[in-house]
């Protein structure tokens, strides 16, 4: 072997110049290949962190009777199913020790009424306590006008997509409660009517659920945001207090559910959209007995403004549609998560927990897309660098017929030159390629330390977040090597078999 190995390096430096092209092109592919892992791993770890630390959590807690776990994206617009037992599920959670925190949220759509007569638009409601939200995403939103809502106050924080959405749909700019409007904050195309532009500081909305148990509520808007980071994705959502989101939807609010509620009404809450249909069917709207109590029909709240701020007793007592949980550091999501669903189950509470990928449907899995389209990408480039190298390994063989031929006329034999040329491949590999994946490594510490900052939404997704931050694990150079290993031993084969086929004749014939 030593002997091989000291004829192999004798070769590369006797034929440099088809080695250099050899060693630089696998040095090239190892180069890319390390960036181009750096880059989609950082992008992975920044979009899981920021999904993960500024919207859901680690895990989504979501009623059984909710047909999809994608609960934050559902395309066709499905009310989400509501939760009346947080307060229980607080309890199971508060058991789990791998369990950090968690956040009670409501989330569903609503018309967004136009009061200048106009085409309606549709809003994306988060339903949130202001004060426990920040406390468990801190610093998430920037206030670009206005402020953020008081302890116990109610309104809206409108983020920027959404406003625009709205500019949209009703051709009216929303801006902040008395604050004024800020021109360098316009959309180009409010811009354009900047003079006669129809500009409203609170909104109508109207809840959009299953049975229709909505009512129209005015809230005034706080404040006008944008995301700390994938404001493109989650720009689209208002957040609004937890009191006024469930007076929207026709949720029982903290405060109603405090008061006893008659066991006709309990029995009606209880009932499917099946058993309600049911229920009003011809047979069933004849009274027997007038002096009975009647099924009490669900009380249409009023109209009137709700930015004021009312007695709600446990807030945890209402209604929400899901609890973001954080799992504590160290802890599996796959692990955690099958635990928390069996105590869940053991405590009969009508709830599952699903991953935050699952949550968010398709934007869980980009980075899965975006890392293998690269994948294939890179393969490609290994394919024509296999291509490359095998057309100069060939070349260098015949070249060298010469002296391949008086090898086996001095009794070489055929393995002696098989290994004789998988030697050279195999140490041009570990030179240049080991170099390059080096350097790239260096490359991607470098790219990360500098930190480059983007506030631009597109650039952010393909960043993970708003800051570029590359990021190389152990598995990561791991995969390059083996890809390395791979096109090397690829590219020698064909070589070796044309080394193989000389003979000593071949040799005197080419002299």
């Amino acid at each position: 072997m030593n002997l091989i190995i000291k004829i192999a390096w004798r070769n590369i430096f006797r034929h440099k110049g088809k080695s250099l092209i050899v060693g630089i092109i696998l040095f090239l592919g190892a180069l890319i290949m390390t960036v181009g892992n750096g880059v989609i791993s950082g992008m992975d770890k920044g979009l899981r962190n920021n999904i993960i630390n500024c919207f859901t959590g680690d895990m989504v807690i979501i009623s059984d009777k909710q047909q999809s776990d994608n609960v934050f994206f559902e395309m066709m617009g499905k009310p989400v199913e509501p939760i009346h037992n947080v307060v229980a599920i607080k309890k199971v959670l508060d058991n789990q020790p791998y369990v950090s925190r968690y956040l009670p949220v409501g989330k569903n759509a609503a018309m967004v009424l136009n009061e200048d007569g106009g085409t309606p638009g549709t809003a994306l409601l988060i339903g949130v306590d202001f004060d426990k939200y920040h406390a468990a995403f801190p610093d998430n939103v920037n206030v670009l006008e206005g402020r953020l809502p008081r302890s116990g106050e109610r309104g809206a924080l409108m983020a920027t997509g959404a406003r625009n959405d709205f500019y949209t749909y009703t051709n009216i700019w929303f801006i902040a409660e008395n604050d004024s409007l800020h021109t360098a904050n316009l959309s180009p195309e409010a811009l354009e009517n900047k003079n006669s532009l129809s500009t409203k500081s609170s909104l109508v909305l109207l809840g959009l659920n299953d049975n229709n148990s909505t009512t129209d509520i005015r809230l005034g808007v706080k404040g006008i945001i944008k995301y700390r980071a994938l404001n493109h994705v989650w720009g689209h959502f208002v957040l609004i207090d937890i009191e006024s989101y469930r007076q929207c939807l026709g949720y029982f609010s903290a405060f109603e559910k405090t008061a006893e509620l008659p066991p006709e009404q309990k029995k009606l809450m209880d009932m499917d959209n099946s058993n309600l249909d049911a229920m009003f069917s011809d047979n069933n709207l004849v009274v027997a007995d007038a002096k009975k109590t009647a099924l009490p029909v669900k009380l249409t709240r009023t109209a009137a403004r709700a930015d004021t701020v009312g007695q709600t007793g446990d807030i945890d007592a209402g209604a929400y549609n899901m609890v973001l949980t954080f799992l504590t550091p160290g802890n599996k999501l796959d692990a955690s998560i099958k635990k928390l669903n069996a105590a869940l189950k053991a405590d009969s509470l009508g709830v599952h927990a699903v991953t935050w990928k699952n949550s968010v449907g398709a934007l869980g899995s980009m980075a899965a897309l975006i890392k293998g389209a690269l994948f294939v990408f890179v393969m490609f480039l290994f394919f024509v660098a296999i291509i490359i190298i095998i057309n100069t390994l060939s070349m260098a063989a015949l070249e060298r017929t010469a002296e391949i031929g008086m090898m086996r006329a001095v009794g070489a034999r055929k393995g002696f030159i098989s290994w004789m040329f998988a030697g050279e491949t195999a140490l041009l590999s570990f030179a240049f390629g080991g170099l390059g994946i080096v350097c790239g490594a260096i490359a991607v510490n470098i790219l990360t330390l500098c930190r480059i900052h983007s506030d631009n939404d597109m650039v952010q997704l393909l960043f993970g977040g708003d800051t570029f931050a590359p990021f190389l694990s152990v598995g990561d150079i791991g995969v390059v090597v083996i890809q390395l290993a791979l096109v090397t031993l690829l590219a020698v084969v064909y070589p070796i078999k044309v080394a193989r086929s000389i003979s000593p004749l071949d040799a005197i014939s080419r002299e």
